[in-house]
């Protein structure tokens, strides 16, 4: 399913640990790393395809994930001739992406790259945040900055959120007692 301009609908997912590093996959037999995503189905939201894409990919579910934030708008990129397949040459320009951030609120080992019948990643890590940027292939740079410094705020809004719970948890009043 192409869009009118010859992009992809297609989801972008960030997920973060709880030390703000984000999950990294590589790709099947390839030495190429990336974030997980996927397309957009036809009649599925972008919330519904980056749920799905979650499990196809990396064996998630909603249960192991909060949703942080996500872009306000597509961010595209184009795809280098070379690398689009004969049959969509002409009308296939690239993806435009909706990009989530992801909180894992589930454990490592909840990650399972085998989770369907056709893996898009053969192993996995945590990287420090702004990594991705140097290391992924050079026509999705842009998108990932952009999708990156979008999010970041929300990363840095939920941190705060994290700690004002427990400032809030430790500095309750013990039942019984008043302040003086």
């Amino acid at each position: 399913m192409l869009d009118r301009d010859g992009y992809r609908p297609n989801v972008g997912i960030v997920l973060a640990n709880e030390r703000n590093e984000v999950f990294w996959g590589k790709r099947v037999n390839q030495h190429a790393w990336q974030f997980p995503q996927g397309g957009i189905k036809h009649g599925e939201s972008p919330e519904q395809a980056m749920f799905r894409e979650l499990g196809e990919e990396i064996g998630l579910k909603d249960e192991h994930v909060r949703i942080l934030g996500r872009t306000r708008q597509w961010l595209r990129y184009e795809v280098p001739e070379r690398w689009i397949r004969r049959d969509w040459r002409g009308t296939y320009r690239g993806q435009k992406q909706i990009w989530y951030l992801l909180r894992m609120v589930g454990r490592d080992c909840d990650v399972r790259l085998r989770a369907s019948g056709h893996p898009e990643f053969d192993a996995w890590r945590w990287n420090d945040y702004w990594v991705p940027l140097d290391a992924v292939i050079e026509f999705k740079r842009e998108v990932y900055r952009q999708a990156l410094a979008e999010l970041h705020r929300f990363l840095s809004a939920d941190r705060r959120h994290r700690a004002r719970g427990k400032e809030v948890s430790h500095g309750q009043a013990v039942p019984g007692t008043t302040d003086p």
